[in-house]
């Protein structure tokens, strides 16, 4: 796993794709832009973690 500390406006590329993007920081809370093709999922923790155990 990695772990990088991000700025607001300041932001990581995964390959060449998916970029995620601090938006907002404001008292311990964090926003995220994720900007990734349409082909590929995204999913918030909880969604995704609900979706397993359904599929079990």
């Amino acid at each position: 796993m990695l772990v990088v500390g991000r700025k607001p406006g300041e932001y990581i590329m995964i390959g060449d794709e998916i970029k995620v993007q601090v938006v907002k920081s404001k008292d311990g809370d964090l926003r995220l832009a994720i900007d990734a093709p349409k082909h590929i999922s995204i999913l918030r923790g909880e969604v995704y973690e609900q979706s397993l155990s359904q599929a079990e």
